[in-house]
């Protein structure tokens, strides 16, 4: 009679827990319903995925096209397909550019791995994209030759300047040393004293729009080594080269020139345009002049505007634009992001003291994804030639049109503004219920563990379970780290565009491009999470460990000493792993004021996600995701053969029922993977690239391991005789204290204790003599407690 009903109080707790858990999983799916529909919805008023095509990117309402495309969507072709001419070979090539020849320079050459001629890609008169010209390069003459024939000029110019735009074509090659040399030569072609002829200058514009496409860390070592000052030599030339070529404009994707020719009907002022393209690029059609304007007139396609007042001087004025700031190599201003930041040089063709009543108004729209980013701060700057840096002198703020940044300066020269933004970051929403609930039951769960752990040893007539207590207390920290700190204070901090600083009498340069708010406590926090997580794991692997020596090698036994050496390992390797990690990033930062966000993300206090694929200086991949994938490999192949070898092994000598001993290996199956931390594997299930299928995993990984705590309440407290006893006597006392104070004739709460006394009492429990920390009681009716 008593196992039948200890058999209907079992099928009453299994309904229960199945019913528990059917509502959970309900409640995840419904939320995940909740939140797709949400999306939808969200998806149906802003652009389509699919909007902009080939590669196009949805930015500020208009669609950004690479080179090769362009219109609304970038679906019209903006590139000539692969052609020949005579022995050479090419490849797609953008409008505007010159792509290189697939032959490249035999190995025993001075340029070997070089291309051996370009081709420019250009528009003709008709509006046809075609394959024009091909220039074919020298072999045997690099940037340094043509370095040293600088001095002979005048009768060499045009063949100088083709072989240094044919060994500048692919930018990616390019080296500091190269860059020093390539500027230094088309600095000489620019020199009027150098006597170079029209069309080797014009060839020099390309080479160095070209070379701007180098990468920023090649001209920052360039720009160390620049002995001879072929950057400021340059940036001169070419402001003087930008007044000789009339009312004509030369235009490439990174450079702009335009020359504007004066007489006694020329108005005091000239209006030089230039306006939003496509792309990132300059063509000619974005550019414009007007001889009679008065006054700045920027619109809503207006990047760049810049009013030069000459009063009373008609000479000629050229302009010069550069399509990015690396010629401009600052040591007060550091830019880490791709932000478009053009420099606009203007200047009249007049003696220094001609100069000193011409002044300059220029307003800049600033290009920058605005979901993205919040324009932080701004300086109107002119580059001083003498200090090499930007200046402020002479140059203020000034109150322009919304969603434009106005500057005046006194004189003219090159200007830039520089501008700081700051990331606007989409902080997650605060935990939901499904990960607060699962959590709090987790810590009251682990917290109870422990207790009971310690506590009850003289009752339970064993030592504490030292690897249980120490994994219990690891991840007991963890989640309430986890719980209370993985938010970033950071996200109750707002700022907008409309915050921008006008005042003209605050115009200071910022120190960098990109601002963050420095959080050292979500600093703190992140290593926090680090350490308790992998310790958590790391305990995980000691539990594995130990039951493989104690049920899998039962004859020998344990190494000496061996509660002093897991210890160690699990709380000390840990700690090697963060502070190593976090002394490596600090140390690569180098004079990086801020490097925390290599180390932790700013969305959460936890570790930093790899930028621009970058895996291989990821610290979530090198601290924690190979350390636990180890650990977990390890751990599963242990589960398996514990679980073959021990819990699902007939056993000749078993007496109870087929059902009882199942249940009872389904809960020790449990138990040691509970222990293991087997179903954090649903993690790399989430890793999946499909929305609908990690959205699953998420909710099942969710369940799994934010009640894993919990878990091993259950498995390793409630399960036990000890607790069941104790919490009978509990609750015994409990009721009879209640009815001292009110006492109640029916005897229906009797009832009710002595049906909770017998419903905890045939809770079924395993063995209680399987101690962990002494193997010398283990025998083969041992069962996991």
């Amino acid at each position: 009679m008593r196992s039948c009903r200890s058999f209907d109080v079992r099928v009453l707790v299994t309904i229960v827990c199945g019913l528990l858990t059917g509502i959970v999983l309900g409640l995840g799916i419904w939320r995940m319903v909740v939140r797709i529909n949400r999306g939808s919805s969200v998806s149906v008023s802003s652009t389509p995925v699919q909007f902009c095509r080939n590669g196009g990117t949805w930015q500020n309402g208009r669609c950004i096209c690479t080179e090769e495309w362009r219109g609304l969507r970038c679906t019209i072709a903006n590139f000539c397909e692969n052609s020949t001419f005579m022995n050479f070979t090419f490849g797609k090539i953008p409008v505007g550019r010159y792509g290189p020849s697939f032959q490249i320079c035999g190995p025993n050459t001075v340029n070997a791995g070089q291309p051996q001629a370009t081709r420019l890609c250009g528009v003709s008169e008709y509006g046809v994209i075609e394959a024009l010209n091909v220039t074919i390069g020298n072999c045997d003459k690099n940037l340094e030759i043509l370095e040293k024939q600088i001095n002979d000029i005048s009768n060499n110019s045009q063949n100088i300047s083709s072989d240094a735009q044919v060994l500048t074509t692919d930018a990616s090659k390019l080296t500091a040393e190269n860059i020093t040399s390539a500027t230094t030569v088309v600095g000489q072609i620019f020199n009027k004293t150098r006597n170079a002829n029209s069309e080797a200058k014009k060839v020099a514009v390309t080479t160095v729009s070209q070379i701007l496409d180098a990468s920023e860390d090649v001209f920052q070592k360039a720009a160390e080594n620049d002995n001879s000052n072929s950057f400021s030599n340059l940036i001169e030339q070419m402001e003087n080269y930008s007044f000789s070529l009339g009312d004509e404009a030369v235009v490439e994707p990174n450079v702009a020139i335009q020359s504007v020719s004066r007489n006694s009907d020329s108005g005091p002022s000239v209006l030089f345009s230039v306006q939003k393209g496509s792309s990132d690029s300059l063509v000619s059609s974005e550019t414009s002049i007007n001889k009679t304007a008065d006054e700045l007139k920027p619109d809503g396609q207006t990047e760049l505007q810049i009013l030069l007042n000459t009063g009373g001087n008609k000479n000629s004025c050229g302009f010069v634009v550069y399509q990015n700031h690396k010629l401009f190599q600052s040591k007060t201003f550091t830019a880490t992001s791709d932000f478009s930041q053009k420099i606009i040089s203007s200047k009249v063709n007049a003696s220094e003291q001609e100069q000193n009543n011409v002044s300059v108004k220029m307003v800049f729209n600033p290009t920058y994804d605005k979901r993205e980013f919040q324009l932080y701060s701004y300086a109107c700057v002119y580059w001083n030639i003498l200090k090499k840096d930007w200046d402020t002198a002479g140059c203020q703020k000034s109150v322009n049109a919304s969603g434009f940044l106005g500057c005046q300066c006194n004189h003219t020269t090159n200007f830039a503004v520089l501008m700081s933004f700051k990331k606007d970051y989409k902080y997650p929403k605060s935990l939901d219920v499904l990960s607060n609930i699962g959590c709090a039951l987790s810590i009251a769960g682990l917290a109870i563990t422990i207790l009971f752990q310690i506590l009850t040893r003289k009752i339970r007539k064993t030592s504490v379970t030292w690897v249980l207590v120490s994994l219990c207390i690891s991840m007991l920290i963890f989640n309430l780290l986890f719980v209370f700190g993985i938010e970033n204070s950071n996200k109750n901090l707002k700022t907008s565009d409309s915050n921008i600083n006008a005042n003209p009498n605050e115009n200071k340069i910022p120190e960098t491009d990109t601002i963050e708010t420095p959080n050292p406590s979500c600093t703190a926090i992140a290593a926090l999470l680090h350490y308790f997580l992998l310790g958590t794991f790391t305990w995980n692997g000691l539990s594995a460990t130990q039951l493989y020596f104690l049920l899998i090698r039962t004859m020998k036994p344990l190494p000496r000493h061996f509660i002093v050496i897991i210890s160690l390992v699990g709380w000390g390797v840990p700690a090697i792993i963060v502070g190593v990690t976090i002394g490596i990033i600090y140390a690569l930062s180098g004079n990086k004021s801020y490097w925390e966000l290599d180390y932790r993300q700013e969305e959460i206090c936890w570790l930093a996600v790899p930028k621009n694929n970058d895996f291989a200086r990821s610290p979530l991949l090198w601290s924690f995701i190979m350390p636990v994938t180890i650990i977990l490999i390890t751990n599963i192949a242990i589960f398996v053969i514990i679980t073959v070898k021990v819990l699902w092994k007939n056993n000749q000598n078993l007496t109870s029922t087929k059902k009882v001993s199942s249940l009872k290996k389904v809960l020790s199956t449990l138990s040691i993977a509970v222990v293991f931390g087997v179903t954090w594997i649903f993690a790399y299930a989430m890793l999946i690239n499909n929305d609908d299928i990690r959205i699953v995993f998420s909710y099942i990984f969710c369940l799994f391991n934010t009640t894993q705590g919990l878990q091993i309440f259950i498995l390793y407290t409630v399960r036990t005789k000890v607790f069941q006893n104790e919490a009978s006597k509990i609750l015994k006392s409990l009721s009879s204290s209640f009815d001292r104070a009110k006492p109640m004739p029916s005897m229906t709460p009797l009832k009710l204790r002595v049906r909770m006394y017998n419903m905890l009492r045939s809770i079924p429990s395993l063995n209680e003599r399987f101690r962990l920390l002494e193997p010398s009681v283990v025998t083969e009716e041992t069962s996991l407690s």
